[in-house]
């Protein structure tokens, strides 16, 4: 069995949790609970666990309170992470550059399905926890741009920082990362999921496969309408994005 804490200062969402986690996710069971920052920590502590469920607003602090205690106490965090949280935009934005899961309140059975299927599937395989760093330094550093991003694929996990990431490359369903100084990785997430992620870090879509980091432009051609890179590649721009890269190269030069 996957051994599992929840903790979050709403009672009926405790309850509400257990119950779908017997009907959806027979494999986890619920060893403890706390409703603070205080009693979580006590919690984590005093009971061993795989995977922890996180309330981020309690009364007395938030989840990444208790996830920062755990670490200086215990120099390392060794449970999966699951945050519950109604919908914070940052915070949100901070968990995908993390790689971590996240549920919305109210919990989806679907969601919670999908998530507790990857909670086996990385408690089984032991994977590592070191994305949790990634997700501390973005939430300390709330009002500066982000810096890492986590990546995860067959080989395991990949702690990037994003200013190393030259450009982007759809390939299906997958997406291509071409890198500064590592050989590049092939990710089974979309390019439009990236986008998403990294056009407030300088990343630009210049092409329905392409996906650029403006730092690294070396020059275009405006003729045959392509970006040439400081790896020496050459990505094409298309017609459609070609006014607005300008325009965006302009102000960002």
């Amino acid at each position: 069995m996957i051994k599992a804490i929840i903790i979050d200062d709403d009672a009926n969402l405790r309850i509400g949790l257990k119950t779908m986690l017997a009907r959806y996710a027979s494999q986890i069971e619920v060893v403890a609970e706390a409703d603070s920052v205080e009693s979580g920590v006590f919690a984590i502590e005093n009971n061993p666990s795989d995977v922890l469920f996180l309330d981020i607003q309690m009364g007395d602090g938030t989840g990444f309170d208790i996830l920062e205690t755990v670490k200086r106490k215990n120099k390392i965090i060794n449970q999966q992470i699951v945050f519950i949280t109604a919908f914070e935009q940052y915070a949100i934005k901070a968990f995908r550059f993390s790689a971590l899961d996240y549920l919305l309140k109210p919990v989806d059975p679907e969601e919670l399905t999908q998530v507790t299927n990857k909670i086996y599937e990385s408690v089984k395989n032991q994977t590592k926890t070191d994305h949790v760093d990634v997700l501390l330094d973005s939430i300390r550093n709330k009002n500066e741009d982000l810096h890492r991003i986590v990546l995860n694929n067959s080989e395991g996990m990949h702690i990037l920082e994003i200013e190393d990431i030259i450009r982007c490359e759809s390939e299906d369903n997958y997406t291509k990362f071409y890198l500064k100084s590592a050989k590049p990785l092939m990710i089974s997430k979309t390019l439009k999921e990236y986008e998403e992620l990294l056009s407030d870090e300088g990343f630009l879509r210049v092409h329905q496969s392409h996906l650029i980091n403006l730092k690294y432009v070396d020059t275009f051609n405006k003729s045959d309408s392509k970006v040439k890179m400081s790896d020496s590649s050459f990505v094409p721009v298309s017609q459609r994005k070609k006014e607005k890269f300008i325009e965006v190269l302009k102000t960002y030069k």
